[in-house]
């Protein structure tokens, strides 16, 4: 306990100082702004060569993508009706006739500054479906289905609030969207054989609305560079271990070390969660892995390459078929600690000194770091 209470002494101060400065932050700094200018640049070669050459050519006679229309509801708006699109891929060899023959589903979740086209989910150039169809015909994985939808369930007059719409996706997927597959595809209809993954508010998505909203209706979840609005380590962890009947059979996670948009609050939220939750184990329910990367494609398709495998594979993925990690679990525990809260004080600051919200942000941060470290430290 005093070691908790001297590092936050330590670190408190810096962050009431940089929070005090809120006016003065440069537009750049603007986190919403700066993730969808990352989220949309394009991907490198160095990027795209995380995921092995083999996995990325075309495959003759792969599967296909669809373009589907599915009816909805203004969930963050006025409750009307709305029609919504989404790409759906298909596995090869996939027979609609075939009723016998039943597949497993994955939601796979864009970020802020995305659609239900950001995972290029839309042709036969698709990174996503030249994985897929490698995984699947060199026998990597049992071939699945893939949903991409808008993750904005609703709208709103102003636009600088349509972002909020975000956190009402729980009400669409479980009324609309898995409805609408159920009934118009061959698919298992069990939890245990649902994924939800994706890549920044899409990531967040999974952890706030996928573990802690629809626990009953998916097994498997994947985060790539959570945004920082995920839900905090605590209430993950409560929300698992009140539902025992619903167990989670994989959740896997994958974070930049040079993210300064996702990385503080994606490790606030999952890396010490097989600490906190015993339903969840490292390599063996769990991983938390950390490349050298930053708020991009290169760690989101490395992450959906992994995710993939683990989806597709056997109930619990053997972690040796993964991309290796370059994370830092071998670290000195409090080193680590350092650099997550560190990294997850910048995230909180910028987030909520942007909007106005200073005294928000430093307690916010404050008591996150308390919890962080206290979880951490108390129990060596």
């Amino acid at each position: 306990m005093k070691k908790t209470l001297l590092i936050t002494t330590l670190i408190l101060p810096m962050l009431l100082i940089s929070c005090k400065k809120k006016n003065q932050m440069p537009i750049e700094a603007n986190p919403m702004a700066k993730a969808i200018k990352l989220e949309t640049q394009q991907i490198t070669k160095e990027q795209l060569d995380r995921i092995p050459e083999a996995y990325r050519v075309r495959v003759e006679n792969g599967g296909t993508i669809e373009h589907i229309t599915y009816m909805s509801k203004n969930y963050y708006g006025d409750g009307a009706d709305k029609e919504k699109k989404a790409n759906v891929y298909l596995p090869s060899g996939y027979d609609k006739s075939d009723t016998s023959k039943k597949y497993k589903v994955l939601y796979l979740m864009h970020g802020i500054g995305g659609d239900e086209n950001e995972w290029g989910m839309k042709d036969e150039q698709s990174l996503v479906k030249k994985m897929m169809d490698n995984l699947t015909v060199k026998g990597d994985i049992e071939p699945f289905i893939i949903v991409t939808p808008n993750g904005r369930s609703g709208s709103d007059p102003d636009s600088s609030k349509t972002y909020l719409a975000f956190y009402k996706f729980g009400q669409e997927l479980r009324n609309d969207l898995i409805p609408y597959m159920d009934s118009h595809y061959n698919t298992y209809t069990d939890r245990d054989h649902r994924a939800m993954a994706g890549l920044s508010m899409g990531g967040m998505q999974t952890i706030n609305i996928g573990i802690c909203e629809c626990l009953d209706l998916i097994s498997y979840f994947g985060a790539f560079s959570a945004a920082p609005t995920s839900y905090e380590a605590a209430k993950v962890a409560s929300t698992i271990s009140s539902k025992p009947e619903y167990p989670i059979h994989y959740f896997y996670n994958i974070c930049g070390t040079e993210d300064s948009i996702a990385y503080g609050a994606h490790a606030a939220a999952s890396k010490l969660l097989p600490r906190l939750c015993p339903a969840l184990e490292e390599d063996k329910n769990f991983r938390w892995q950390e490349q050298r990367g930053n708020h991009d494609f290169g760690i989101w398709n490395l992450g959906f390459y992994n995710f993939a495998k683990i989806f597709g594979g056997n109930k619990y993925c053997n972690n040796k078929a993964l991309i290796p990690t370059c994370h830092l679990g071998n670290m000195f525990l409090m080193e680590n600690l350092m650099y997550s809260a560190t990294a997850f004080m910048f995230t909180v600051r910028t987030t909520f000194s942007t909007a106005g919200y200073s005294a928000r942000a430093t307690m916010y941060a404050t008591l996150h770091l308390s919890q962080i470290l206290q979880t951490g430290v108390t129990k060596e």
